[in-house]
């Protein structure tokens, strides 16, 4: 018996399923590459348009003020100051002094001043407030009181305490409680998913709350010593931060899934940091983040630990009461949502488990392993952030600032010098020289902080020269001591200052912001690709997407920073080109360490490039006001070759960015080369070079999507 095999319309049996499998792979893999590009574009953009809008020019707005005095006194005073500038202030006129001061204890004004009939007008303000309001409030009121003539006293009614001399303690501790709140529940959701149940998220979050609650309090206190006594009540605030942020989180994966650590990273980072008023005062940014104040967590639970820490706990309960009402409607919401899925589909599995492994071997066959290697993730991240962080820059002081004392000749200089060293051993390093010229030009390549000119016979006066765009941190330092050196040699200081910052960068940050861009887009394309194109992290196809990614991610921070925030002034050819070199070499940097260590590469990737990178940078604080370690990092890390390069092309003619690129592309060629070794020589036994996962998850620092 013969049988014929009839003809399949369209080709030959199979083709056409064959075909849409490929077309559906292809889809797939464009989909995966596309995801590199998109993720670090959401996230990076999210967050450096956030941090530059918000801080890169800020000025007072609407700051409440107290002024006090007779009726007349305080009408004409508050006047004169309203029409100073109406939008900077929000006067408000009360009766008596004590009333004054009272509302600057209670932080319901950010300053007061009271008139007296003698003719004086004191300035009260409280440092530990925040020390950058307590600046703003006396700049303010200064002129106002010495334009009419009174006598200027100044008084601190809460001055910062030894141990923090900057305020940074309860900013930091906030910060981390933040993290260790909205960071957790998107890994979880990507590779542990059964813990999502209620029955066991709850009280694992009540756990892990305890545990960061303990070991904030642990670091901050016995270990730094950045804060003293309120033992209970530190912990107690921060297990009730962290539950609540937790909770919100907890919920957000509910309705958002793996898109909820953007959502939860928009209200808790971008808009909760800058409107903390912590590290700045919200009075000096646009007046929405003084109503994100009064209701995101950062904020109440950075006034709440303050209020323990200095105040001794005023409005505590207001700020308590938002992260209390935050927690108990984030789970009254969970439980309606999941009442809700259950009752359309009560067969509803788990979500899918999309990360198997965090490490760059196989998933663990033992839950406890997986659960250790979970927890160790985010709690790495949040101990590493806060001790590094609050530790380099909780206390800052001048450590060997490098100045130049000038005088007519190297004798007098000297002699001076040795006289300075005497009395301020330690602070500065001092040279001497007789050449201004000389000097100048120190203070112009910043490899000086300041000259201080003695008087001459032509020149009666002191002279301090300074570079206000080299620092504003160390302008300061400089400014206050020798104000004070020329007070008691009892001679006039003028102040020079030769590269003054321009309105759009009224504190100096913006090269740091800018320099952030930078690196994290970097080691993002690293930690996103790795999960959600793999095949596309082979080193053959890895050059070209990184090259083209960190064209496409330079051109998308230098928008962010000049026309749609306004922060930078052109310089696009300069700051694009090294914004392009900059990404590359962290991208390659980052892509080694996920070779050797998959998506826990995220934990050293971060140390290394923020944690450690930020406090040397030179950037939000001066390197000669921070431990000497972060000095030696200075000249070697990739963000304080960034933030300097920035520097020099925005305000000193791109005179030394040559050594930064030098620093780039050492760290880029290494970092390279040691993928491609790890590539050639892994053993057959051993895990992949690029890993292959089942779907198109992406771990980012502290993030997760799918």
């Amino acid at each position: 018996m013969t049988t014929t095999l009839e003809p399949v319309p369209g080709g030959p049996p199979g083709d056409d399923a064959a075909d849409e499998d490929l077309a559906r792979a292809r889809k797939e893999q464009i989909g995966r590459v596309a995801a590199i590009f998109v993720m670090p574009f959401l996230m990076v953009g999210m967050m450096i348009a956030g941090y530059l809008f918000a801080m890169h020019a800020p000025a007072p707005n609407d700051m409440p003020i107290a002024v006090a005095g007779t009726s007349l006194q305080a009408e004409q005073f508050a006047r004169s100051l309203r029409d100073t500038d109406p939008d900077a202030v929000d006067v408000r006129i009360v009766a008596t002094g004590d009333q004054a001061r009272d509302l600057v204890f209670d932080r319901e004004v950010a300053g007061a001043v009271v008139l007296s009939d003698t003719g004086t007008a004191t300035i009260y303000t409280a440092g530990a407030a925040g020390a950058s309001q307590s600046s703003t409030v006396t700049g303010l009121l200064a002129p106002q009181v010495l334009g009419q003539g009174l006598d200027l006293v100044t008084e601190d009614l809460v001055p910062l305490p030894e141990h923090d001399t900057a305020g940074l303690a309860a900013m930091f501790m906030a910060t981390g409680l933040m993290l260790a709140g909205y960071m957790p529940w998107s890994i979880v959701l990507s590779n542990s998913p059964e813990l999502l149940r209620k029955r066991r998220a709850i009280p694992l979050l009540a756990g892990w709350s305890a545990l960061i609650a303990a070991l904030v309090w642990f670091v901050a206190d016995p270990v730094l010593g950045a804060v003293e006594g309120h033992t209970a009540a530190i912990l107690g605030i921060s297990w009730l931060a962290v539950f609540a942020v937790g909770s919100v989180q907890f919920f957000l994966t509910r309705i958002f899934g793996p898109m909820a650590v953007l959502v939860g990273m928009l209200f808790v980072m971008v808009l909760g940091v800058p409107a903390s008023n912590m590290g700045m005062s919200v009075h000096t940014l646009p007046s929405l983040y003084v109503t994100l104040h009064s209701f995101l967590p950062t904020a109440a639970t950075g006034e709440a630990l303050r209020s323990v820490l200095y105040f001794d706990g005023v409005e505590l309960g207001s700020h308590v009461l938002v992260l209390v009402i935050g927690a108990i409607v984030a789970l009254a919401a969970v439980f309606g949502v999941d009442a809700i899925k259950r009752r359309k589909n009560p067969d509803a599995p788990d979500p899918e488990i999309t990360v198997a492994s965090l490490t760059a071997g196989p998933r663990p066959e033992r839950n406890w392993v997986r659960y250790l290697t979970l927890g160790a993730f985010p709690l790495a991240m949040v101990v590493m952030m806060f001790s590094i962080m609050l530790g380099a820059m909780y206390q800052p002081a001048p450590r060997e600032m490098p100045v130049t004392v000038v005088a007519t000749t190297v004798d007098t200089a000297e002699q001076t010098v040795a006289g300075f060293e005497q009395s301020m051993d330690g602070l500065f390093d001092f040279t001497a020289s007789e050449s201004l010229g000389d000097a100048r030009a120190a203070v112009q390549d910043r490899s000086v902080v300041a000259a201080y000119v003695l008087p001459s016979a032509e020149s009666p006066a002191a002279t301090l020269i300074t570079s206000q765009a080299a620092g504003m941190s160390q302008q300061q330092v400089v400014t206050m001591t020798f104000r004070q050196v020329a007070a008691g040699m009892q001679v006039p200081l003028t102040v020079e200052d030769i590269a003054p910052l321009p309105g759009s960068d009224t504190m100096g940050t913006v090269s740091m912001y800018v320099a952030m861009g930078w690196i994290m887009s970097g080691f993002m394309l690293a930690v996103v690709g790795n999960s959600a194109a793999p095949a596309a992290m082979r080193v053959k196809s890895l050059l070209p997407i990184s090259a083209v990614y960190s064209v496409f991610m330079s051109l998308v921070v230098w928008v962010i920073a000049a026309p749609l925030t306004g922060a930078v002034d052109g310089h696009f050819p300069q700051l694009f080109g090294t914004g392009l070199l900059a990404i590359f070499t962290t991208a390659m940097f980052a892509t080694f360490l996920t070779r050797l260590f998959g998506m826990l590469a995220v934990v050293p990737a971060v140390a290394i490039l923020m944690f450690l990178g930020v406090p040397a940078s030179n950037g939000a604080m001066s390197i000669f006001m921070s431990p000497e370690i972060f000095r030696v990092l200075h000249g070697v890390l990739p963000m304080p070759a960034a933030v300097e390069s920035i520097r020099s092309i925005l305000y000193f003619g791109a005179d030394s960015v040559g050594p930064h690129l030098v620093t780039f592309g050492i760290w880029g060629a290494v970092s390279l080369l040691s993928v491609v070794l790890v590539d050639r020589f892994r053993s057959p036994g051993q895990p992949p070079a690029v890993p292959d996962p089942s779907s198109q998850q992406v771990v980012v620092g502290s993030a997760v999507r799918e």
